[in-house]
């Protein structure tokens, strides 16, 4: 069985019970013009205890369905938002 998947990113919406939208950013550089280019998606997290904000820096797992749009929770609030 392999390692779940994990993602850093920061929390956009937490008007949700239990449920925040957290927003991955990814940069990389265009393979032929060279650009750097910055992606971003956002995803619905799992939060039990509702104890994360907007602003907040977490990190996220993968984790089995568990709702329509839901697939990761969050596993640890990195850094608080100021």
């Amino acid at each position: 069985m392999g390692e779940r998947k994990t993602r850093e990113g920061v929390v956009v919406s937490d008007a949700m019970q239990k449920t925040r939208v957290v927003k991955i950013e990814r940069v990389y550089r265009h393979p032929r013009y060279q650009r750097v280019i910055r992606m971003s998606k956002k995803l619905k997290a799992h939060d039990e205890a509702n104890e994360s904000r907007v602003g907040d820096r977490v990190l996220i797992e993968e984790t089995r369905p568990l709702s329509k749009e839901k697939r990761w929770r969050i596993r640890k609030i990195l850094t608080r938002a100021s």
